[in-house]
């Protein structure tokens, strides 16, 4: 929210060069916990939908499944020939149908994003909110739901319609892995093409910090036109703890805004400000509807999945 005080020492180590960034990979022992986990809706339609699979449905979908003998009704065009040649017989192609829910990702890309605490310069909000994104998209591939993204930069949106499957995973692998957060918040008119693709059924995650009014807003309009929301904040450990001794200036990434104090003067007024402001934040989503999580960046990667998804013990 606006109303959250931002506390960025303007003396930050560099970051990576995007060239020589590390690949975005979900590990090995995350990847495990994924498991425990299934991407559930409010809504119980009568469909063989979204978080709702024992197992995948078959059918005339997109993504190539297993073959079976040939059947009277089947369509002709479903044939696979060139088996038929090498055996004999009548194989029939079948496809993972689609699911009839998409997953959406709303990953804000705004300069406040590129923010990292002094002690881990590499671990920045938008490195963590591509990772989620990224376990996001495991969970729904895993449940054969299929799943897109936008990224909200301020000049224009980077879209991915849902598809479902491991190529769509890949290809979000490495969009993502090439963005930097940069600029501000986009406005209405940059906004205005996610109102025609987002679908009533779609469930919508954003990930941001939650300190952009319009991305706050944003949200509100989604769960207020009937889409299920779902948001994750991600902050930084020094904004949590503040744990800033001696002089500093303090810039806003997005307005430049400065401010020069002492951090330990400080420390008891932004403590009181950000902790009230993350009330009011938490208010708000929920009058809205929009079940939420905070993600905190000393923090294991999947735990605001496993409030939002799981049903057993967060991680530690």
């Amino acid at each position: 929210m606006m109303s959250s005080p931002r506390c960025w020492p303007v003396s930050l180590p560099r970051r990576p060069d995007p060239v020589t960034r590390s690949p975005l990979i979900i590990p090995p022992e995350i990847r495990g916990r994924l498991k425990r986990l299934s991407l559930t809706t409010r809504r119980r339609s009568g469909t063989s939908g979204f978080g709702m699979h024992a197992s995948r449905s078959k059918g005339a979908g997109l993504e190539f499944a297993q073959y079976r003998a040939y059947e009277p009704g089947d369509e002709p065009r479903r044939i696979d020939w060139r088996l038929f040649a090498r055996s004999d017989r009548f194989f029939v192609r079948e496809a993972e149908e689609e699911s009839p829910v998409a997953v959406w990702m709303l990953l804000d890309g705004s300069a406040s994003m590129a923010q990292a605490d002094r002690a881990t310069p590499d671990w920045s909000r938008f490195d963590a909110a591509r990772l989620l994104c990224l376990c996001i998209a495991e969970l729904a591939m895993t449940q054969g739901d299929r799943f897109g993204w936008m990224i909200l930069q301020e000049s224009a949106l980077g879209v991915a319609d849902p598809r479902a499957g491991r190529a769509q995973a890949g290809r979000m692998q490495v969009e993502l892995s090439r963005l930097d957060a940069a600029g501000a918040f986009p406005d209405d008119t940059t906004l205005a093409p996610l109102w025609q693709r987002i679908g009533r059924h779609d469930l919508v995650l954003f990930v941001s910090d939650g300190f952009d009014e319009g991305g706050i807003a944003l949200i509100e309009r989604l769960a207020k036109a009937g889409r299920e929301v779902l948001a994750i904040q991600v902050l930084t450990v020094e904004e949590r703890d503040f744990p800033f001794d001696g002089g500093f200036r303090f810039r806003d990434q997005e307005s430049g805004a400065e401010l020069v104090s002492d951090g330990v003067a400080l420390r008891e007024t932004f403590l009181s400000r950000f902790g009230a402001a993350q009330t009011a934040l938490s208010a708000r989503l929920d009058k809205a509807g929009i079940r939420h999580a905070t993600y905190v960046l000393d923090e294991p990667i999947d735990r605001p999945l496993h409030v939002l998804f799981g049903r057993g013990a967060e991680p530690k």
